[in-house]
């Protein structure tokens, strides 16, 4: 297959992605909580409050700044502007993204397996919801995959000249996420593992070169990030995951459901292993999971691309420890915390329906000839590729994050009735952001009980229920109100019902509190 034919497909199947991509972004009811993170940083970056922005935010900085470009390229300082530029940052690198997916494919299962790679990729619900919000999984896969496909190709070759790249790809992917030291660190592991085998054994002075360039180039590049944090991250998770900070508290917010006093250590880690394995399952999704097996099954022996195959191997393994980690410490684990895992397997998958599809012969006599048999061609493909996208249509078509829709109507609500110097409660900030107004989160929701200020309280039906100590505190700000309205008017049965309260009413604290129903 020549240069051209997979430039040919590249640039076919980022014009697909980036109209899908672009589709998605502008079907959005609302962006994630963690983009209200990213956008505030990146205007504090665009209001010149450049080192704070960089290096004291939580977030590393590289997202905040593409934002920040991005935004300078769009106009506008509304916060539907703001989340324009995020999403547009998103949606470029996701757009982006497909040349190292491809890549890793053509690598690893050969062209004939790499566009469809790609489509299986794009074609799974996760991708697109997570590729056009305002998040910053689309930079670091984007960076991350790059590392990944010069890191196979330095370990096929043995060719120093793909180890700079590398280098600078994991500190890019450093400086979104720190999670960007896995390449890096897997590549050593890799060469720490190399030597014990005959047959992928590398010259010692370019085993001692390999190692030497991968642990003092990265630590070159991230060094202003560990200096100016103190570390290698000053984010939550990361720290419990390396074992720097103390697990999330048995009632903290960022928990799926509270820690049992009496659960003990080896129960806590089945639970983490079971959230991991939901979590691959969904980001691969469970018609793509079979075949993925059957593509590795494919696959092997390695012969020649056995230390590629050891490297993706160790990066996968060291991630899905990650996460049973991420879990057990922090108490979640969702499908876009497994991507990484996922586009491999996606692409084993892609190889293992190749294959299959390839493998189906048809009968002469079903067409119309006389003798002969002959192999699937584009309607077989056209089929398989129809059932996989009947799947996953509905998801496929939802707005990004409908079921919090309603907070785009409580902020419409609040810009027509809150002056915009008086203060809000909404523990998740949605509101806040879209009314443009001031007020109380989850992190400081304590400081609002004494505030004369205080206006309305924003919160939905799941915010009023449970043993969860920012539910009791909700409640008893709330006290006997009645919500003055509740946003969706109609809910779908996936969608949560924001209500709001007025807490400057007199009148409305000694009525009896509404029965709130789960929706």
């Amino acid at each position: 297959m020549t240069l051209t034919t997979h430039l040919t497909r590249i640039v076919l199947l980022m014009a697909c992605v980036g109209g899908f991509l672009g589709w998605t972004g502008k079907n959005s009811a609302i962006v994630f909580a963690d983009g209200l993170r990213y956008i505030d940083q990146a205007r504090k970056l665009d209001a010149g409050n450049t080192f704070n922005a960089l290096f004291r935010s939580i977030d590393h900085p590289a997202y905040p700044l593409a934002i920040v470009g991005a935004h300078r390229l769009i106009g506008g300082d509304s916060p539907v502007a703001w989340q324009r530029a995020g999403q547009a940052a998103a949606i470029f690198a996701g757009i982006l993204l497909v040349i190292p997916l491809y890549l890793i494919a053509l690598e690893m299962f050969g062209g004939a397996t790499a566009w469809l790679a790609v489509v299986l990729s794009f074609l799974v619900p996760l991708t697109g919801h997570v590729m056009a919000d305002v998040l910053s999984e689309s930079l670091f896969l984007l960076f991350f995959f790059s590392g990944v496909w010069t890191s196979l190709r330095f370990l096929k070759e043995g060719t120093f000249l793909w180890l700079p790249p590398t280098i600078v790809l994991a500190a890019l992917a450093f400086w979104v996420r720190p999670d960007g030291l896995l390449l890096p660190a897997a590549l050593v592991a890799t060469l720490g593992f190399v030597p014990l085998l005959r047959s992928t054994r590398m010259v010692w002075p370019r085993w001692w070169a390999a190692v030497a360039f991968l642990v003092i180039g990265p630590a070159c590049l991230i060094a202003p990030i560990v200096a100016s944090k103190g570390g290698l991250s000053t984010k939550p998770a990361a720290g419990r995951v390396l074992g720097t900070a103390p697990q999330s508290a048995s009632l903290a917010v960022e928990r799926d459901r509270p820690l049992k006093a009496d659960q003990s250590t080896a129960r806590t880690y089945v639970l983490a292993t079971r959230a991991m394995a939901l979590a691959v399952r969904d980001s691969v999704t469970i018609p793509l999971l079979p075949l993925a097996l059957l593509g590795f099954i494919l696959a092997w022996p390695p012969g020649p691309r056995a230390r590629p195959w050891i490297f993706l191997t160790i990066v996968m393994v060291a991630w899905a420890l990650a996460l049973i980690r991420l879990h057990a410490t922090s108490g979640y684990c969702t499908p876009r915390h497994a991507m990484i895992l996922a586009y491999p397997l996606i692409a084993s998958a892609a190889f293992g329906l190749q294959r299959l599809v390839s493998s189906i012969t048809i009968p002469g006599r079903w067409i119309g000839q006389t003798d002969g048999t002959y192999k699937a061609g584009p309607i077989i493909w056209a089929a398989a590729l129809l059932g996989l996208f009947s799947d996953y249509k509905a998801d496929l078509q939802a707005p990004i994050n409908q079921q919090f829709a309603g907070y785009r109507e409580a902020a419409v609500y609040l810009s027509e009735h809150v002056p915009e110097d008086a203060k809000v409660v909404d523990l998740t900030g949605w509101s806040l952001f879209y009314a443009g107004r001031k007020g109380y989160t989850f992190g400081n929701l304590i400081e609002a009980m004494g505030d004369k200020d205080l206006k309305r309280v924003v919160v939905r039906d799941a915010h009023l229920k449970g043993n969860w100590e920012y539910c009791r505190q909700v409640k008893q700000l709330i006290g006997h109100r009645q919500p003055v309205a509740s946003y969706p008017e109609h809910p779908l049965d996936n969608q949560s019902v924001v209500f709001v309260y007025d807490w400057s009413d007199l009148a409305s604290r000694t009525a009896r509190a509404p029965a709130v129903e789960k929706h």
